[in-house]
């Protein structure tokens, strides 16, 4: 990491929304649990 950058906020890239059909490291891109498993 260079020193004095301190970017995150992912999530789409340059828009904070979430991304639709991802399902490996959720939390980062603000998607939600997929319905196939959250019935369990």
């Amino acid at each position: 990491d260079l020193p004095g950058v301190r970017y995150h906020v992912i999530r789409g890239a340059l828009d904070a929304t979430g991304v639709e059909g991802r399902s490996r490291g959720r939390s980062k891109y603000g998607t939600k649990m997929p319905r196939e498993f959250s019935e369990e």
